[in-house]
């Protein structure tokens, strides 16, 4: 079988992705769909291994044509900018931005390069990166920047239930104000662009409402009547599969029964809420858009369990499965 190589940036170091890397790099269903190649630093992954207490050896690699993934053996390309010695579990540091940036800078390269298929991300912490001055907010938006890619799409994927977002990381009254016609239209194009890349093509996207029962006709609130129908009435005359406004206490439930492939939420809490309560650690993000496919967990560096040896890696196996399932659809 021409399993696709992942490569795998371990994010902040003080967090748990270390811990999780290790537990998935141990489970035969992920060798078994993909090799994976993991970008960090060896001293930490050691440490992580004996935290864990996981049957895992590293093999230090220099390209990715070396990864053999196979279950038990962690394929390393080796940073060498996190010596566990300079910094705490669970502690914002300056040095641990620095070094979860050098990571997902180097998995972005070797995607590029077309030597690796996918990259499956793990957790940074926002705050790391603000005190080593790495000027992002977070991994959309470095994938954005080190690609080319403008204002690049996110798709959440939770047992076949899809959801878009409008906006991202923006103050909810931001939130509400780019809820306009135009950017509707424009996301409901590229959204459902989006879905046909990854084989998604039959079915149709529900745009949410975003004040409560959608506004009842202008009642409490005008965005519905001034923005959203307006742009479902277009994008239905351009041909596209779009539905709404439907209320965003009901769509992410009809859209688990089957009545939507895909939901358009308006704003980050709206869809996070919906997916993460449908299951948590099964919520993997995709990010469309950028030359390749990149997936992550969604869930955070979980500073307050990191070194314990107790996080879960079931989001980790899920967005490893997730980038090898979709990453043909990138293959050029």
């Amino acid at each position: 079988m021409n399993r696709p190589i992942i490569a795998v940036p371990i994010g902040d170091p003080a967090g748990i992705g270390p811990e999780i890397i290790v537990q998935a790099i141990a489970d035969p269903s992920v060798s078994a769909g993909a090799k994976v190649l993991v970008i960090g630093d060896r001293r930490v992954l050691e440490r992580a291994i004996q935290i864990c207490q996981v049957p895992v050896r590293i093999r230090m690699v220099t390209t990715p044509d070396q990864c053999q993934g196979e279950t038990g053996i962690l394929d390393l390309i080796d940073v060498e900018n996190a010596d566990p010695a300079r910094f705490e579990f669970g502690q914002v540091s300056a040095l641990c931005g620095q070094a979860a940036f050098e990571y997902i800078a180097k998995s972005i390269e070797l995607a590029l390069d077309r030597r690796v298929d996918a990259v499956a991300t793990t957790p940074i912490n926002k705050e790391s990166l603000h005190a080593a001055h790495v000027p992002f907010i977070g991994h959309t938006e470095i994938f954005a920047d080190l690609t080319g890619t403008v204002d690049p799409l996110t798709l959440f994927e939770v047992k076949g239930l899809r959801v878009f977002f409008l906006s991202r990381h923006v103050s909810l009254r931001k939130a509400c104000q780019l809820v306009t016609k135009e950017r509707l239209i424009d996301y409901g194009r590229r959204c459902t662009e989006a879905l046909h890349r990854l084989g998604v093509t039959g079915g149709t996207m529900a745009i949410a409402g975003l004040n409560p029962h959608s506004g009842e006709h202008g009642l409490f609130g005008d965005e519905e009547v001034r923005a959203i129908e307006p742009a479902v009435r277009e994008l239905q005359a351009l041909g596209y599969a779009v539905a709404g406004p439907i209320g965003a206490d009901s769509v992410f439930h009809l859209a688990i029964q089957g009545h939507y492939n895909s939901v358009l939420s308006l704003y980050h809490d709206q869809g996070h809420i919906a997916t993460k309560t449908y299951d948590f650690e099964r919520t993997i993000a995709i990010t469309n858009g950028l030359p390749f496919l990149r997936t992550s967990v969604d869930h955070g560096t979980a500073f307050n369990i990191a070194g314990r040896g107790i996080a879960s890696p079931v989001s980790m196996v899920e967005a490893i499965r997730l980038a090898a399932l979709y990453a043909p659809c990138y293959a050029l």
